[in-house]
């Protein structure tokens, strides 16, 4: 007569499964997880499912994710049950392994409605969070009754780092003040002088067993999970979902993942993924980061633990070249990327090996490498269906600026047939909204009458070119800003450049007409050629001009030009036809100006004056964010990316605050 398994045996089992995805071997965890019905298989099953899906977009993968899912769900509540019954084989409360189980399948359940982008999938999915919330709420109370202080990180030190985003944080204030003490900032949970940390690698009463290595990583995951997501929803969705019950602390989210990421369960390779997905986010889109090298040495520690584990997993390969990426090596990263994607690698995780091609691609163009990124781009088109459209335009927009108009032009004229190819649960996707700009003119704003029921960015160059006297269907010849670093503004690709392509961008942007006469910069062209019109008679264009280089002049740490040109971009805001997100994306990008500024000065000042100043920036900033935030409307586009970025720079000047001991 045949045993059955035991919670060991199976979660051992199940376990090698998800070591071959890991591994970028999806097939061999496939068979693994097929091999048995039980809630850890059923659940690795729903994993390769949403994980396809979500990666590559596929939404049509989401019907065997929730199938497998919800499969996982209710043998894990039957076996939850069932273990009430019995003596524990654990030093927990008997059957918590399944309670832990359970709260998975129903956070990946709430995800996979989430993806389908609908009013009834968000729906869904706050139902979902709200049972897995309360989960694990309880289970993180029972689990870790003390907290998690004795519980090591990656990178456990004993202080945090000492030195800011740009190499001059004010830890030096503080210690001229010693009255006051950081009481809540973002370390102080996890680094505080009466506090023994434990050494990495080190717990209070090591786990016996894999059972209870995945309740001790489970239950650290799943709580930091859902505060870490809840504290970085948009604030109108935030304020929603806290009248509904969910409340969050970010800083014990953080170190919660921190903590699962030590450990060596399947959940401790999630959190890090967690993690890395996180930090790289922040070191991309915040702007601003309130100390960048604690940050940067916390990512590098978890993608070193997982890497070391599964060296051939796309995914931790795609983390290590964000880090190069974020530490301006770009030439590392592009490296990194190429050997990733070499032909001879094995692969069998096509979604993930496709972000490596995303990432090199955008890496290219933050290089000025267009022949490449136009090639990297395109060639996403043959990996996955997610918005052929989009890779068109900005394909269209390094051709270009190859002066390759031919090219430019033709990859231009595809992208009508494909907006209404590809849609997420039936809407448009934020990107094709962006470019095809569906907003109706009047007569008062559009003199000029076309077929096009909706203006649009092809629209808007086709109405340019006949203005001209130029052929419509050559409507490329009007454009004067290439398309593609228009749309990079939005993945913030030109913050972390070297100096010589910012450089060669304020030569390039500022050669074209109307000269620039009231803004000054040692970097801007000085042989304008004269035309018979202006390259840029739009207050769009000339919107756009002078936020790119304000962008740009700030990561030369130019500072007053960057600041007159982003004034300038915010000032013509109000006029702009159909860039309605420029007002907003300048009013942030003020923001993170005024704190990488005051970074640069502090490093100067006596601690009291510094102080003083930080007390203003960190006001002024934040009232920029507010401006930012009231200009960013359902009807903006891409409004929810910025939405996005509003959230994380406020958290940045938060833990700015905690660290110089200000109150929040």
């Amino acid at each position: 007569m045949t045993s059955t398994p035991s919670a060991e045996d199976l979660l051992r089992a199940a376990s090698q499964g998800f070591d071959h995805l890991f591994a970028n071997d999806i097939d061999a965890a496939q068979k693994v997880f097929e091999h048995e019905d039980s809630p850890f298989h059923l659940l690795g099953l729903g994993v390769v499912a949403f994980l396809q899906a979500a990666l590559g977009m596929e939404t049509g993968l989401m019907d065997e994710a929730t199938r497998c899912l919800t499969a996982s769900e209710a043998g894990a509540k039957k076996q939850a049950r069932a273990a009430k019954s019995l003596p524990s084989i654990h030093r927990f409360d008997a059957g918590m392994e399944w309670e832990v189980m359970h709260a998975d399948a129903v956070v990946l359940l709430g995800l996979t409605h989430a993806l389908g982008e609908s009013y009834r999938g968000y729906l869904q999915c706050f139902q979902y969070f709200h049972s897995a919330h309360s989960k694990f709420n309880k289970l993180f109370k029972t689990v870790y009754p003390n907290g998690l202080q004795s519980y090591a990180t990656p990178a456990t030190t004993p202080l945090p780092s000492r030195r800011g985003s740009d190499g001059s944080l004010r830890s030096s204030v503080i210690q001229s003040k010693p009255t006051t003490t950081p009481k809540s900032g973002f370390f102080s949970r996890w680094f505080t002088p009466s506090t023994s940390i434990a050494a990495p690698g080190t717990i209070t009463n090591p786990p016996s067993g894999p059972v209870e290595e995945l309740v001790l990583s489970g239950t650290a995951f799943g709580y930091g999970l859902f505060n870490l997501v809840l504290s970085l929803l948009p604030a109108k969705i935030r304020n929603v979902v806290g009248f509904l019950g969910f409340n969050h602390d970010r800083k014990l989210a953080l170190q919660a993942l921190a903590v699962s990421a030590a450990r060596n369960d399947i959940h401790s390779v999630f959190a890090g993924l967690v993690l890395m997905t996180y930090h790289g986010v922040v070191l991309l889109l915040s702007g601003y980061q309130a100390d960048e090298a604690h940050i940067i040495k916390q990512y590098k520690a978890i993608v070193q633990r997982v890497d070391g584990r599964y060296p051939d997993g796309s995914l931790w390969i795609l983390n290590k070249a964000k880090i190069q990426r974020m530490t301006y090596d770009t030439e590392g990263a592009i490296e990194t990327l190429r050997d990733g994607l070499k032909p001879e690698r094995k692969k069998s995780f096509p979604q993930a090996d496709t972000l490596l091609t995303f990432e090199l691609a955008w890496t290219l163009l933050s290089h000025r490498r267009y022949e490449e990124t136009a090639k990297q781009f395109l060639g996403i088109t043959k990996l996955n269906s997610w918005s052929h459209a989009t890779y068109y335009f900005i394909a269209a927009g390094c051709y270009f600026s190859l002066k390759n108009y031919n090219r430019a032009q033709k990859l231009l004229d595809k992208i009508p047939d494909q907006l209404d190819k590809r849609k997420l649960s039936g809407r448009d996707m934020p990107t094709e909204i962006f470019i095809k700009k569906k907003r109706s003119l009047s007569s008062e704003t559009n003199p000029l009458t076309f077929n096009e029921p909706h203006i649009g960015i092809v629209a808007f160059y086709k109405r340019k070119q006949a203005r001209l006297g130029g052929d419509e269907n050559r409507f490329v010849e009007a454009i004067k800003i290439s398309p593609a670093e228009e749309i990079a503004i939005f993945w913030n690709t030109h913050a972390r450049i070297e100096n010589s392509i910012a450089i060669a961008h304020i030569q390039e942007w500022s050669s074209l007409t109307p000269t620039i006469t009231d803004i000054e910069s040692k970097y801007l062209a000085t042989h304008v050629p004269k035309t018979e019109k202006d390259d840029l008679d739009t207050v769009d264009e000339l919107a756009i001009r002078s936020l790119l280089l304000g962008i740009v002049h700030r990561t030369l740490a130019e500072y007053v030009a960057a600041r007159a040109f982003l004034l300038d971009a915010l000032q013509r805001a109000p006029d702009v036809e159909i860039s309605s997100w420029v007002g907003g994306v300048s009013a942030f990008e003020l923001a993170v100006l005024d704190l990488k500024e005051a970074e640069s000065k502090a490093a100067d000042m006596k601690p009291e004056e510094a102080m003083t100043m930080w007390e203003g920036v960190l006001a002024s900033a934040s009232e920029k964010l507010d401006q930012a935030y009231t200009m960013s409307t359902k009807q903006t586009d891409l409004s929810s990316r910025l939405d996005s970025r509003i959230v994380m720079l406020r958290n940045e000047i938060c833990d700015k605050r905690g660290l110089l001991g200000l109150p929040a």
